[in-house]
C-alpha cells in the first residue's frame, strides 16, 4: 500500500466518531421530557376541535405538523450534507448526508400514517390524491430510493457521489411539498399559513409551539445517532481492509 493510499484508506479520526459526545446524552434527555411534557399537554390542556374538524381526531394536528417540519428540517440537512460532499468528499459529511436521509423517510412515514387517520374523520376517507400528499408521499419514496441506493450499490466515491447528487436534486422537490395546495389547490386543510382556519384557543398555539420544539429534538437525536454510527461502520470497514491488505488475521 503507498504512502497516498494509506492516507485515503485511513479510518476517520476519534473525534470525528463523536462530535460534542458530552452533550449528546443531555439532549436525548431534553428530547424524551419534551415528549413526554408535550404529550400531557396536548392530551389535557388543549381544548377538543368541533366535529367538523375532527373532534378529538383533531388533536393528531399537534403530531403530524411537527412531523412535516422535521421532515422539512432533515431534507435540509442532507441537502447541504450532500452538497458539501459533491464539493470536498469526505466520511463525515457522507454520514450526515446518509443519517439525514434515512431520518427523512421516519419522518415522512410519522405523517403518512398520521395523516390518513385525522382524514378519515374529517374527510370520511383515509386517502385522496391530494396533490400536497401525493408530492409528500413522491418525496418519501425517493428518500427510500437513496437508502436502497446505499445499501445495495456498494460504499465507493462513485457510488457516494451519485446518492449525494441524487439526494440535492430530490430535495428539491420539498418546497413543491409545501407549496402544493397554493400551486394545485386540493383539500388539505390550510391551518396556520394565512387564510387558513387558524388555532383558536392559545392552548392550542402552545401545544403546536411544544411539538416543533420536541421533534426538531428528536431530529437532532436521530440524525446524530445515525451519523455516529454511519461513521463507526465505516472505521470498522477500513480498518478491516487495512488488516487484509496487510495480512492480519489470515490463516498461517
Amino acid at each position: 500500500m503507498t504512502k497516498a493510499g494509506a492516507q485515503a484508506g485511513a479510518p476517520p479520526s476519534s473525534s470525528a466518531l463523536a462530535p460534542l459526545g458530552k452533550w449528546f446524552l443531555p439532549l436525548v434527555v431534553l428530547t424524551a421530557l419534551g415528549f413526554a411534557y408535550h404529550l400531557g399537554y396536548v392530551a389535557f390542556m388543549t381544548p377538543t376541535a368541533q366535529p367538523a374538524a375532527g373532534g378529538l381526531a383533531q388533536k393528531i394536528f399537534y403530531f403530524h405538523v411537527p412531523a412535516a417540519y422535521a421532515l422539512y428540517l432533515s431534507g435540509a440537512v442532507c441537502f447541504f450534507a450532500s452538497a458539501a460532499y459533491l464539493a470536498s468528499p469526505s466520511e463525515v459529511k457522507n454520514a450526515w448526508s446518509r443519517a439525514a436521509a434515512e431520518v427523512a423517510v421516519i419522518f415522512g412515514a410519522m405523517v403518512l400514517a398520521s395523516g390518513p387517520l385525522w382524514a378519515k374523520k374529517a374527510w370520511g376517507v383515509y386517502w385522496t390524491w391530494d396533490p400536497r400528499l401525493t408530492t409528500l408521499m413522491l418525496n418519501v419514496l425517493l428518500y427510500a430510493a437513496v437508502m436502497v441506493l446505499r445499501a445495495f450499490a456498494g460504499s465507493g466515491d462513485a457510488e457516494r457521489r451519485f446518492a449525494a447528487a441524487f439526494t440535492v436534486l430530490g430535495t428539491l422537490l420539498l418546497p413543491v411539498v409545501h407549496y402544493a395546495v397554493k400551486l394545485w389547490g386540493g383539500v388539505h386543510p390550510t391551518v396556520v399559513t394565512q387564510g387558513g382556519g387558524g388555532l383558536q384557543h392559545p392552548d392550542m398555539k402552545t401545544a403546536l409551539t411544544l411539538g416543533f420544539v420536541a421533534m426538531t429534538f428528536l431530529a437532532a437525536v436521530l440524525i446524530w445517532s445515525r451519523a455516529r454510527l454511519a461513521l463507526a461502520l465505516g472505521r470498522l470497514a477500513t480498518v478491516e481492509e487495512i488488516a487484509a491488505a496487510r495480512g492480519i488475521g489470515a490463516a498461517s
